[in-house]
């Protein structure tokens, strides 16, 4: 199997050494917008390096993995679907919504794979809290608490390109929450607050956001996120039932210190980033990927999936600028329950 991944930053290095250490992964096409980048990585990793993103729908793959901007990704998609080429896209599809039905439409009418990058669904940890619901475990779950925390900001550059806080970080919440809970999102309210550096200001962005959401079976939920936790990493989701609770994201490297005389000690050595914390997810996520271009799996987390955390976090926006409820109805685009 020979796949192309255009995208050699960050994650394309992850997913790149991934692929290449994949036993049916015979080669790789590596691109970027910087190919130097691409050069340098590919050199590394024994593959090789094509001098744009045109050389890899013409040299021939069978699969091609999407790490680039958001700006970048539906067309890519798009490209890749009407090359009948199955495709992994880190999320977003799209900053927005037309971007991003437009996308789909055109998957859908190719009749081609998009694995969608939501790299919580493979964690042991999330996992784990699914098949506690799942089974009932819980008994009735009457409430979901979920948060990311970033140590240190972003670049004030990367920000205007993000979407803000709750398209780019808290998208991953709630997606997990669908995934977790098997629940849809029904209204939102939302706020958040810019108190922070002047750059959030300046790009239009918040530094810490929250929001109050009603699953379609009346579990109630929040999700909150911020820029600044100079702890470390922290990503936890609290799942209440009448039976019982369960914590994901707990563990001796969770950035928190008890107050209590006899609480656990702080961490020593607390989550530094995302990368760290969900290296084996996405890992997995790949390795599935991988299964499903063999036919040896059905996509664990298609674009339709993505539309839906999409739509929420994309109420939560309007929430949050109106400064009222706003009904998951009231976005584009249907509702599918995972």
């Amino acid at each position: 199997m020979r796949i192309g991944v255009i995208g050699t930053g960050r994650i394309g290095t992850i997913h790149a050494n991934t692929l290449s250490r994949h036993r049916e992964v015979g080669s790789l096409i590596l691109t970027d917008a910087d190919p130097a980048r691409a050069q340098e990585l590919a050199h590394r990793l024994g593959e090789t390096a094509a001098p744009g993103v045109d050389e890899i729908f013409t040299w021939g793959v069978d699969a091609v993995v999407i790490t680039t901007a958001t700006s970048a990704h539906a067309e890519l998609i798009g490209r890749a679907a009407r090359s009948a080429l199955p495709v992994f896209c880190e999320k977003p599809i799209a900053l927005d919504l037309p971007g991003t039905l437009h996308a789909l439409a055109e998957v859908d009418a190719a009749g081609t794979v998009l694995q969608m990058g939501f790299q919580r669904r493979f964690d042991a940890g999330y996992a784990g809290a699914r098949e506690a619901v799942r089974a009932r475990r819980l008994g009735r779950l009457h409430t979901v608490r979920a948060l990311t925390a970033d140590q240190s900001p972003p670049p004030p550059a990367w920000l205007p390109l993000s979407g803000g806080l709750f398209r780019d970080t808290l998208i991953h919440d709630f997606d997990a929450l669908r995934w977790v809970t098997g629940r849809e999102v029904v209204d939102v309210y939302a706020t958040g607050s810019d108190a922070g550096p002047a750059m959030f200001r300046e790009a239009g962005d918040i530094d810490t956001g929250a929001a109050a959401l009603t699953l379609d079976d009346g579990t109630l939920a929040t999700a909150t996120a911020t820029r600044l936790n100079g702890a470390g990493y922290d990503v936890r989701m609290e799942l209440a039932g009448e039976l019982d609770t369960v914590v994901v994201g707990l563990d001796d490297r969770t950035p928190v210190a008890s107050t209590e005389p006899t609480g656990p000690p702080p961490a020593d050595k607390p989550w530094a980033g995302f990368l760290e914390r969900f290296g084996p997810a996405y890992e997995a996520e790949l390795c599935a990927f991988v299964e499903v271009v063999r036919g040896e799996r059905a996509n664990p987390c298609d674009g339709h999936e993505a539309l839906q955390a999409l739509r929420v976090a994309e109420a939560c926006e309007v929430s949050r600028r109106e400064r009222r409820p706003v009904r998951l109805a009231e976005v584009e685009g249907g509702a599918r329950r995972t």
